[in-house]
């Protein structure tokens, strides 16, 4: 099984919080892919990349996404079979993003969202979980979840467990 973290906007593939979680992932023997998203800002131009790796993957993939990245792992798994998907403070209902309305093929979805978030309102995440019914966990962090790591790191925990368990 392999994981693939996608980024937001203004950060990169190997910044602090994709490497406290990938050495989570690499824990449970996952491999670990981080897509490079820097070259464009395009939120539709990433979901592209992202959906073409899918599709020459062959490994069964869950995907972890923050922010924008989220907006990208999440409209890429309504059109691939994906195991689990992890969205952190996920870019959702955004002005100029084509997709405004989301689905996905993932077996096991957990959101965490800050509720101190100044970039993303926390209202996006819970109109989200409200209509798909996927878990969300709030959480007392800023947009980066930054100032909530060990929160993070446990949740991102039991996702893998959850999904891990299931087959």
């Amino acid at each position: 099984m392999k994981i693939i973290f996608s980024h937001g906007m203004e950060s990169g593939p190997w910044g602090t919080k994709i490497k406290r979680l990938a050495k989570i992932a690499a824990n449970r023997q996952l491999e670990i892919k981080s897509v490079d998203y820097t070259d464009t800002m395009d939120p539709d131009a990433r979901v592209q990349r992202l959906r073409y790796l899918l599709d020459n993957e062959t490994d069964d993939c869950l995907l972890a996404g923050s922010s924008m990245g989220g907006y990208v792992s999440l409209v890429s798994s309504g059109s691939h079979l994906i195991k689990g998907l992890f969205l952190m403070a996920p870019a959702l209902y955004m002005p100029g993003y084509s997709c405004q309305v989301y689905s996905t093929k993932a077996s096991v979805v957990d959101i965490v969202h800050g509720w101190n978030d100044d970039v993303i309102p926390v209202e996006a995440s819970i109109r989200f979980a409200r209509e798909s019914g996927h878990s969300l966990h709030l959480v007392n962090g800023n947009h980066a979840l930054s100032d909530v790591p060990d929160d993070i790191d446990r949740l991102f925990s039991l996702f893998l467990d959850h999904v891990i368990k299931a087959g």
